[in-house]
């Protein structure tokens, strides 16, 4: 005796069996909720990694008028320019960096810093790809200004210490 299976009910079992063999939507967040190796401490972290992209960033953007005269320091290149555009990349990733579980010290202005850092990040790396002189500087100042507010507010010393190396 022949079984009769309707059209619908055959589109229906194959949707069903389709479904069972994709694999699950993962939210990213959940995804990326693994253990991290946050070895490295925060002296280390900015000696090393956030410090140097920085420097990159401020000493690559503005002018210096001294006795020696007028001197732009912005990247006068393609490749200067992809080179700042990669430190500024550093900057982004290290906001990133400093927010992670057992790196971040609180959840409250830690993490509104970390994301400042990170913006600054962006900007000074959508700036360099449109070789924009004024956006450069205006993101560098931005960077500055976070630094500055999250040494104030979890590492005053520091400022101090840079205060007693300009006398």
């Amino acid at each position: 005796m022949p079984i009769k299976i309707s059209r619908s009910l055959l589109i229906s079992l194959g949707l069903v069996l389709l479904t069972g063999c994709s694999s699950p939507e993962e939210d990213s967040v959940s995804t990326a909720s693994g253990a991290y190796n946050t070895e490295l401490d925060m002296t280390e972290i900015m000696s090393l990694v956030l410090e140097p992209a920085s420097d990159i960033l401020w000493s690559s953007g503005g002018w210096v008028l001294d006795a020696s005269g007028y001197e732009e320091l912005y990247p006068t290149t393609d490749d200067g320019w992809a080179y700042v555009r990669s430190q500024a990349a550093i900057v982004v990733e290290s906001g990133n960096m400093l927010a992670l579980p057992g790196r971040a010290e609180d959840n409250d202005a830690w993490m509104i810093y970390s994301q400042g850092l990170s913006e600054a990040g962006v900007l000074a790396m959508e700036a360099a790809a449109a070789q924009d002189q004024e956006a450069f500087f205006q993101a560098g100042a931005q960077l500055y200004s976070v630094c500055t507010a999250c040494h104030q507010a979890y590492n005053p010393d520091i400022l101090n210490r840079f205060d007693e190396a300009a006398d």
